[in-house]
């Protein structure tokens, strides 16, 4: 009988978006099929401090985990632990900055670990909103007109930003951290007042901010599964409770946002994303698992990119799994999918040479 495959599923991290993944990991850990797999639960504070976590999964949900001293393991080596040493796999259901950044996985490349999703660079790539416009606009992918401004820039002289924006675009704007997700710290402005609120809100979550003009139309979202060769699902509509798919309506606002799939727009249309998708997926180098995120415009239907998510959301209300349910791969078929092609990825690149010969 083959040996039960060790699965790190890690959750929390140091980032503006904790809660989320200890709502995604306590679904992923819910799921995952126990006949095929074990598990090692592996958390992380918002501090930093790492742990592996041996009590109830119920507490990762309601965020009490941590004050569970007696199932606790702090400060673990990741180098001589035998807990951590004994898993076979890392499936890292985080978001945000040193989780999906590439940072955490190139820890696992030093580690020799084979991890779930995209590498070092699909990773870092991915979640800076303005080298990844940058790339998408380079493989002919239609984007949003934005500017980039830098927190000190913003410090010094607010009134010269706020100039500079109010020259190329009209209002309502939208202001981004450029390396977060889910939302977090993004706000349409209509007005100075509100633009100024904006920003100053954007630059607590990071030195880089991301202002694009407003497009008016749908929110389109489609899901890529694979490696070299990617699985691209059919479009997704969300029609938000709020005047955007903000974090609110994300995580927070349960049913009171309408899933449609596959989303409501011309046949064309949705292959045009479809296409997209699958290009920006290769543009930004990436693999395992992805969302792309599009806007179909209600004028004239353009289809423009918005971004890509390498670590998607796994709650009961994400569209990534429901995307692929809609397509026949249910929940814990699309976990072991998932581990299955980092292990793929992971043998692929021990047959690299990594000296001269």
């Amino acid at each position: 009988m083959d040996k039960r495959i060790n699965v790190g599923v890690m959750f929390g991290g140091k980032s503006g978006e904790h809660e989320v993944s200890l709502n995604s990991s306590y679904n992923v850990i819910r799921a995952i099929d126990r006949a095929q797999y074990d598990v090692t639960l592996i958390g992380i504070t918002r501090e930093g401090r790492w742990s592996i976590y041996t009590g109830d999964v119920k507490n990762i949900k309601e965020d009490c985990w941590e004050s569970d001293d007696e199932h606790n393991k702090w400060d673990f080596s990741l180098f001589t632990d035998e807990d951590f040493a004994k898993t076979d796999i890392i499936f890292p259901v985080m978001h945000g900055t040193f989780s999906e950044d590439g940072t955490l996985q190139g820890l696992f490349e030093m580690l020799d670990k084979p991890y779930v999703g995209c590498g070092v660079l699909g990773s870092a790539l991915a979640m800076d909103k303005c080298v990844s416009k940058t790339l998408f606009e380079a493989a002919g992918i239609p984007v949003a007109k934005g500017v980039t401004l830098f927190k000190q820039e913003i410090i010094e002289n607010m009134a010269l930003q706020c100039n500079k924006i109010e020259n190329q675009f009209e209002y309502p704007v939208f202001v981004k951290p450029a390396n977060m997700g889910s939302s977090v710290g993004i706000a349409k402005a209509h007005d100075r007042e509100e633009l100024e609120e904006a920003l100053r809100d954007a630059i607590k979550y990071d030195i880089k901010i991301l202002v694009e003009e407003f497009i008016d139309g749908m929110e389109i979202e489609i899901a890529a599964l694979g490696n070299e060769d990617v699985m691209i699902s059919e479009p997704g509509w969300i029609k938000p409770c709020n005047e955007f798919y903000d974090y609110e309506a994300k995580y927070l606002s349960g049913d009171d946002s309408e899933v449609v799939i596959p989303a409501p727009i011309p046949a064309d249309k949705a292959e045009q994303v479809k296409s997209y998708a699958a290009r920006a997926f290769k543009a930004l180098n990436c693999s395992g698992l992805s969302r792309i995120d599009f806007f179909v415009t209600n004028k004239d239907q353009r289809v423009i990119i918005n971004e890509i998510n390498t670590l998607p959301g796994f709650t009961n209300i994400s569209m990534y799994p429901k995307l692929w349910a809609n397509s026949g791969i249910g929940y814990s078929a699309l976990i072991g999918k998932l581990i299955e092609l980092g292990m793929e990825r992971y043998e692929k690149r021990k047959e690299l040479l990594f000296k001269k010969q």
